[in-house]
């Protein structure tokens, strides 16, 4: 039987495959001749052992990001790390203020995280950010209050690759005596992190980004008096109190192999990463109509190289997505795939609805190959003149 030719994927900022060496370390905790058990079972060697497998991989995952490993909280994904994040801080710090701020172009979990704390009688300022997807520090100043608990805004945009300054930003929200918040799930391994240099209170993280599991994600919450996180699940205590449940043995230490992995390669990995976007940036040279949404500015290194998202001028987005049916992309977030509607990140920094309309985002990772971006390319330039030459008319 023929094994299928797989489509060329070009999608890392949905969801990267797993590292084989973080394959292998994953296959040591499950089965029974393994170490197996339940991290939390405190009466027998098997559990200790497990339990000093997810402190080891605790361990790997503050060190990406210069944090106490006991300032790690392990949940279920970024998602839930978000979730915690917002609704968390601000359930167990009303007397602190009910404001929390925050940008239109977050990542779902936020935004939709917030809209769920309006309900409950939250006030949220929704910032919006430039053409190039980042909100500067004196926009968050003319939005900051006494009232403000809590603000909250992405290091990485998950469908622009632009960066945030998120130094400045955090320092903006501690003048006015507020706790800064930051999704970083598209940041490690693309941008240095630092929670002590650059002050940062709490911190969403994802395996599945960054070549690990999916199913697993922290929250760096930082150990201070002034940061109170409020538990959403409950149920036996786990992680300081703030997250309830078994821990995934497996996917924790999956986890921490692949941060650990990032921080080891992170040279090597963005050094080729920056090699196939100037590719493939090339290969589209004379093909007219061609926009970048993702700012593309080396000097101020306004967005990591890893995420392009490109507008086709005359072409609509969908209909490019089904001709390059043998090279995986998106039109968007992979949370918002489902809707027809242009992406609101794109209209959020005022891209014409037209163009919105034409625009894919195309991202690379650790196992794309320069192979992988001239085919795409090919396919691409050929399904681009496709979609632009006007039908036939039919003779008379």
């Amino acid at each position: 039987m023929t094994t299928p030719t797989l489509p060329i994927y070009l999608d890392y900022a949905a969801t990267a495959p797993a590292d084989a060496r973080v394959v292998e370390v994953m296959q040591r905790y499950l089965t029974v001749d393994q170490l197996f058990a339940n991290p939390a079972s405190r009466s027998h060697m098997l559990g200790w052992q497990a339990e000093q497998v997810i402190e080891q991989a605790r361990r790997q995952v503050a060190d990406a990001i210069g944090a106490d490993p006991r300032e790690i909280v392990w949940t279920s994904g970024a998602t839930e790390a978000d979730n915690l994040a917002l609704i968390g801080f601000m359930r167990a710090n009303r007397e602190r203020g009910l404001h929390l701020v925050t940008s239109t172009i977050e990542h779902k979990a936020i935004v939709d995280t917030a809209h769920a704390l309006e309900k409950e009688g939250f006030e949220v300022t929704w910032l919006t950010p430039g053409q190039d997807g980042r909100i500067e520090p004196e926009q968050l100043r003319a939005a900051m209050r006494d009232d403000t608990a809590l603000v909250s805004l992405m290091a990485v945009n998950n469908e622009l690759g632009s960066i945030n300054d998120i130094s400045a930003l955090a320092a903006v929200a501690h003048e006015f005596g507020a706790a800064f918040h930051t999704d970083a799930a598209q940041a490690v391994g693309r941008i240095p992190l630092d929670v002590v240099a650059q002050q940062i209170d709490l911190m969403s993280l994802s395996g599945h980004k960054t070549y690990g599991p999916k199913g697993v994600g922290a929250l760096y919450v930082k150990r201070h008096p002034d940061i109170r996180v409020e538990a959403l699940i409950h149920g036996g205590g786990h992680e300081r109190g703030m997250r309830s449940g078994t821990l995934p043995t497996h996917q924790i230490a999956g986890m921490g192999e692949a941060f650990a992995l990032m921080q080891q390669q992170y040279d090597e990995d963005n050094a080729h990463i920056m090699g196939l976007q100037q590719r493939f940036l090339r290969g589209l040279e004379g093909l007219d109509g061609v926009f970048s949404n993702t700012p593309l500015n080396d000097t101020e290194k306004r967005a990591v190289p890893n995420i392009l998202n490109l507008a086709f001028e005359g072409v609509d987005g969908e209909s490019l997505l089904m001709a390059l049916r043998d090279v995986a992309v998106s039109t968007g977030s992979a949370c918002n795939s489902a809707s027809v509607d242009p992406s609101y990140v794109l209209l959020g920094i005022g891209t014409p609805r037209s163009l919105a309309l034409s625009s894919l985002r195309f991202s690379f990772g650790r196992f794309t190959t320069e192979a992988d971006i001239d085919h795409a390319l090919a396919l691409i330039r050929h399904a681009v003149s496709g979609l632009r030459t006007p039908p036939r008319q039919a003779a008379d």
